[in-house]
């Protein structure tokens, strides 16, 4: 039975017992930032299981994708070693809300293997908490499983719940017993049944776990039974598959089989049993999902899991001796495998490739330089008998190659060493020190502040008058006052001055009162909670303890604010227009712009580009008005507010409805979306692999942009004597003028070149039976001169020339050699000759070369040469 026709049978066998099939979510989850990926079919319900979301149905079943590669659950270092672990695999489930409890589940369970799959029940053996008495006494006297291939599982280390057959959600939270199949591969295959001293072995191989949420347990380890009791399900679709296909290995199922075959046939590898073959194969599932999902590779989070397995699987090609891009290859034989279960990965096919094609050509530029490094390193570790591997040379090979520590642990692996991890985390930690002392916030950062926070009312104020001075800072250290002149950091209790933040720019302004002046020139924080306005003090004496007015500069903190405010509609309007792949990958918000850099993987078009400022406008022009909230973290992301991967957020966020945009944002904004104005996007280019860039005015600076462009067309419709609208079709006439002119003029140098080559004959003198020639044409360019030396070649017969011309400093020379007298004069030889003497360099075929030059002062003497040095040659 084929990969695809169990998952299939699976969801229709549950889709008869009343479950509604629901599609695979997305690998990376919605709204929880605790996990990197979907790991398993529960995380899309997890809500659901936790009471806080209610769905239209209260019993599903799913194929979901997932990968284990990052964090807490992270299969990669076992991939390509053991015959079960993958990157990516797929979760076959039943779940059901409060509806259908233990006795329910099991029997669908025992139904669907031994009667659908037809799996001999002899074959399996099924294990249950060792408290659970309902679901042994299902198994023994229901479905009738013998006593001996029943199996309670009992508590680790004595502490109560602390079982693998004890199913929790997190430390607190709904929790359960579970009961887990076991398929017997048979007494050739060692291992011994689960809970026995031999269960690691492979003989009995666990296919279905069955969970039952029963309890909710306390911060105190209480437990109490739920409300609503549910159902959640796992089965890997791998492992099933090798069952039914009666293998023993993952990867001698038809699916991986395939993949498997592809990638032999990208390596140029005819053992189809290699191991680096299946490391490729898994990878590209694991790759194609989650670029479709919207990862892409990077340098953090979860385009860094990607990079890693990227270079993984391309450093197992290298390793089988494909030493050019060839992983993005695969990308068309994993759609032809997955793509009829998961459109949108057929939809994205092309993406998919350009990704991994990127980055693999990113990679071939440094693997080979960094694998010498390792391999020699490797190599005087043999021969000294050492086992590790030094962490400094690990940190060297990913700082400068490229090479991500569990790919050099893989090859080092191979070899049996092992490296200084310890050593590793120290040099990354030094350079992650050294990043932050060179960033911007320095100034900040080294302020000593003990004092209270500021509190920030520039929601809603552009002034505070009675603000108190905590503290004053000259050179980073606090002093008492500011005199005239001096340069400083001032600290409030109370401030209307945003602090640069989530991309935004800090506020400019003036603190002071009737005697004193302190121009801010930029505002930035101090402390999480702490704000310093960096500037100067223009008059008076500035003390702790003063009393100010706090001023903000008012337009150019509404410039800015429509800028923000259009920056997240902009947003919403790229997922719109893109796709849901698009995220943030940084943005900088100031008066003049907005800049917004983002994950997407190719230019985007005109067409795009309108059809993002047409949604962006619509919304402007409707005028909604903007409402900030404040609630928890996790309520916020329930609501669907965008968090963006990677940001520190607290447990309280600020959450901002904009026109059909919400996100978390505590930056400054308009009132309304019709506060923007006009929207325009002026550039838009890639400023990195995967990563576009895009720069957008708003406002009055729209204004101006528009009419500047007007003043523009106009001069340039002036100058043509034609009327703007009339411009485009002037231009392609003017154009057609223009290349029949130069057609026209190209003729007549050639004429002039002929008439110049006719005299230039009589020029050539003999030397040893060649006629030599080395003159120089005014006016030519390099064609003419080409052309020219071809009609002297015909008629000197036997010949040797150069021809040269100068246009502004710029020397073009051009050599030329008969058939017969170039097999002892070279033309790019000779050619070389003359530019070498007037500052340049050059060469080509035997009977023609080119060259250039910078210095025509020299020409002539070098020109002079050319007969002595044909002599030498004859």
């Amino acid at each position: 039975m084929k990969a695809a026709e169990i998952r299939e049978k699976f969801l229709k066998f549950f889709e008869s017992k009343g479950h509604t099939i629901v599609r695979s979510s997305s690998l990376v989850p919605a709204n929880d930032p605790t996990l990197l990926f979907t790991n398993s079919g529960m995380v899309q319900f997890k809500d659901v299981f936790l009471g806080t979301e209610t769905r239209p149905y209260s019993r599903a079943t799913t194929a979901q994708r997932s990968v284990r590669a990052g964090g807490k659950h992270n299969d990669l270092e076992n991939v390509g070693y053991t015959a079960r672990h993958h990157t990516f695999f797929e979760m076959l489930g039943n779940f059901s809300f409060g509806d259908y409890f233990k006795r329910d589940a099991i029997h669908y369970a025992w139904e669907l293997l031994t009667r659908v799959y037809q799996l001999p029940p002899e074959k399996l053996t099924v294990t249950v908490y060792h408290e659970d008495d309902e679901a042994y006494d299902i198994w023994a006297n229901e479905i009738g499983v013998p006593l001996e291939r029943i199996i309670r599982i009992g508590d680790n280390k004595g502490a109560r719940y602390a079982s693998d057959n004890f199913w929790q959600m997190a430390d607190t939270g709904p929790c359960g017993p579970c009961s887990e199949i076991f398929y017997d591969h048979g007494p050739q295959v060692w291992g011994g049944p689960p809970g026995s001293a031999d269960e690691d072995g492979d003989r009995f191989i666990e296919i279905w776990n069955l969970v039952f949420m029963q309890f909710n347990r306390d911060a105190q380890g209480n437990l109490t039974p739920l409300p609503k009791q549910c159902v959640d399900t796992g089965m890997g679709l791998e492992r099933l598959a090798a069952v039914l296909q009666h293998v023993h290995s993952n990867y001698e199922i038809d699916l991986f089989q395939r993949l498997i075959a592809a990638a032999a046939r990208e390596t140029g590898v005819s053992d189809l049993a290699h191991n680096s073959l299946k490391v490729i194969a898994d990878h590209i599932r694991a790759c194609g999902f989650m670029i479709v999902d919207g990862v892409i590779p990077g340098n953090e989070g979860r385009g860094y899991v990607l990079r890693r397995i990227v270079r993984r699987a391309i450093r197992h090609g290298y390793k089988l001796g494909r030493k050019r891009p060839f992983f993005h290859r695969l990308v068309e034989d994993l759609v032809g495998e997955m793509g009829a279960a998961y459109p949108e990965l057929k939809a994205a096919q092309q993406r998919v490739t350009d990704v991994l094609r990127q980055e693999e050509e990113r990679f071939f530029e440094t693997i080979e330089h960094g694998m010498s490094i390792l391999d020699a390193a490797l190599s005087e570790l043999a021969a000294r008998g050492a086992k590790v591997l030094d962490g400094e040379l690990a940190f060297k090979l990913h700082d400068t190659y490229g090479f991500p520590l569990d790919l050099t642990a893989d090859v080092c692996r191979e070899r049996g060493i092992g490296v200084d991890e310890v050593a590793f985390d120290e040099a990354m930690a030094r350079q992650r020190e050294q990043a932050r002392a060179a960033g911007k916030f320095r100034m900040a950062q080294a302020l000593d502040y003990t004092g209270g926070k500021t509190t920030f009312h520039g929601y809603d104020k552009h002034v505070f008058d009675d603000a108190k001075v905590v503290a004053v800072y000259a050179d980073g250290t606090a002093v008492p006052s500011l005199r005239a002149g001096q340069q400083g950091v001032v600290v409030l209790d109370q401030t209307p001055f945003y602090a640069e933040s989530g991309g935004q720019v800090g506020d400019q302004g003036a603190i002071g009162n009737a005697t004193v002046r302190f121009a801010v020139s930029d505002t930035l924080k101090v402390q999480a909670n702490v704000v310093g306005h960096h500037g100067t003090l223009e008059q008076g004496e500035l003390k702790v303890g003063d009393v100010v007015s706090a001023r903000i500069d008012a337009e150019r903190r509404a410039r800015t604010a429509r800028n923000h405010s259009a920056t997240h509609l902009m947003h919403k309007a790229l997922r719109e227009v893109l796709g849901p792949h698009v995220q943030q990958k940084g943005s900088l918000v100031d008066p003049d712009k907005t800049r917004f850099d983002f994950s997407h993987n190719a230019p985007l078009s005109d067409d795009e580009i309108r059809r993002i400022e047409a949604l962006v406008n619509a919304e402007v022009l409707a005028n909604t008005p903007g409402i900030a909230r404040v609630m928890p973290f996790d309520d916020a992301v329930k609501s669907g507010a965008m968090a963006l991967f990677g940001e520190k957020y607290g447990d309280e966020v600020r959450v901002l409805d904009l026109g059909f945009s919400r996100e978390l944002c505590g930056g400054t904004h308009v009132q309304r979306t019709g506060d923007i104005g006009l929207f325009k996007i002026v550039f838009e280019a890639g400023v990195a692999a995967g990563i576009r860039r895009v720069e957008a005015i708003t406002g009055d600076n729209a204004l101006r942009y528009v009419q500047d462009l007007e003043a523009t067309l106009a001069g340039a419709a002036a100058a043509l004597k034609v009327q703007p609208a009339e411009l485009a079709p002037r231009i392609a006439q003017v154009q057609d003028q223009l290349k029949a002119l130069e057609k026209e003029l190209a003729q007549l140098k050639s004429k002039v070149a002929s008439s110049q080559g006719d005299e230039l004959v009589s020029q050539a003198v003999d030397v040893a039976g060649v006629r030599v020639l080395a003159a120089q044409l005014e006016g030519a360019d390099v064609k003419t001169l080409r052309e020219t030396v071809d009609k002297l070649k015909d008629k000197l017969k036997h010949a040797a020339i150069v021809l040269a011309s100068v246009d502004g400093g710029k020397i073009s020379l051009i050599a030329g050699v008969t058939t017969d007298a170039s097999q002892k004069i070279k033309a790019g030889e000779l050619v070389n000759f003359v530019a070498q003497q007037v500052g340049g360099k050059g060469g080509g075929r035997a009977d023609m070369a080119q060259a250039g030059g910078t210095e025509p002062s020299k020409l002539p003497a070098a020109l002079s040469g050319v007969k002595e040095w044909v002599q030498a040659k004859l």
